[in-house]
């Protein structure tokens, strides 16, 4: 009898803790609009999702969204710069309430963290002069165009290049940049974010994207447990996909509306 007693006496004391621990692990949204703060956790260091502007202050697709978040949450923001080394660490340390940094979703991920729904398109695409004409693959035969040997791009770009495109591979980033900077070349396939870097230092060339050759969609992170503070934000996602926000932000920083994004 006394152990019976004695199994149940740790069986309550088991579940009450796990109880605390859950509501302990709901508190980010209720601690947020009671503080009327949120800390947000961007990149500084990643055109055009999030870079230092002339000003010295962030700017950038992913720090725009941070501040319309914040507004629609009517709090303030305070915005943390972080690496791709740091952003999760931010998050299960509790120095940040939400992720907002070019994060991709992966089981490994999802181990540790939560996700929201997508706001924002990753993608690699074909960027070229507004004076030269390109739709679509079929537009490139004929012209020249510089990729990254061996990288994504390359193998997406060879998929759906026409035989007459005079592909020229190079060995990095930056030897693929300065080839089309040079006028070696017409056109460009890389990702959006190292054309957006380049695009924003060099804006007298009139580069613009394109078309996309591979999308890969942006999540924002949230605590591991958080639903309270995840389905809040994915209220403000969706209501911004609806209203036109999204892709009003997507067309200013990346050249292109969203696309279909998952939820």
């Amino acid at each position: 009898m006394k152990s019976s007693k004695r199994q149940f006496t740790v069986a309550l004391a088991a579940a009450l803790l796990l109880a605390a621990s859950a509501a302990q692990a709901q508190t980010a949204l209720d601690d947020i609009l009671k503080s009327k703060e949120i800390k947000i956790a961007i990149p500084t260091d990643f055109p055009p999702y999030g870079f230092v502007g002339t000003d010295l202050k962030p700017q950038g697709l992913d720090i725009e969204m941070a501040n319309y978040i914040a507004a629609k949450l009517g709090v303030k923001v305070e915005l943390l710069p972080v690496t791709t080394a740091n952003r999760i660490p931010y998050l299960q340390t509790k120095k940040a309430d939400l992720v907002i940094s070019t994060l991709g979703k992966n089981p490994d991920r999802e181990k540790v963290i939560d996700f929201t729904a997508a706001y924002s398109p990753f993608f690699i695409a074909v960027f070229a002069p507004k004076s030269i004409t390109v739709k679509g693959p079929a537009d490139l035969a004929g012209k020249s165009i510089s990729v990254t040997r061996g990288s994504v791009d390359d193998m997406e770009l060879t998929k759906v290049a026409p035989p007459a495109t005079e592909l020229r591979r190079f060995e990095d980033n930056n030897a693929t940049v300065s080839a089309y900077m040079a006028g070696q070349v017409q056109t460009l396939a890389t990702s959006a974010q190292v054309a957006g870097a380049m695009m924003a230092k060099n804006p007298a060339m009139g580069t613009e994207f394109k078309f996309v050759l591979k999308d890969s969609p942006n999540f924002i992170g949230v605590g591991k447990g958080e639903d309270k503070l995840r389905q809040k934000v994915n209220d403000i996602i969706a209501e911004a996909k609806k209203s036109g926000d999204l892709d009003k932000m997507a067309v200013k920083w990346l050249g292109r509306p969203t696309g279909e994004l998952p939820n």
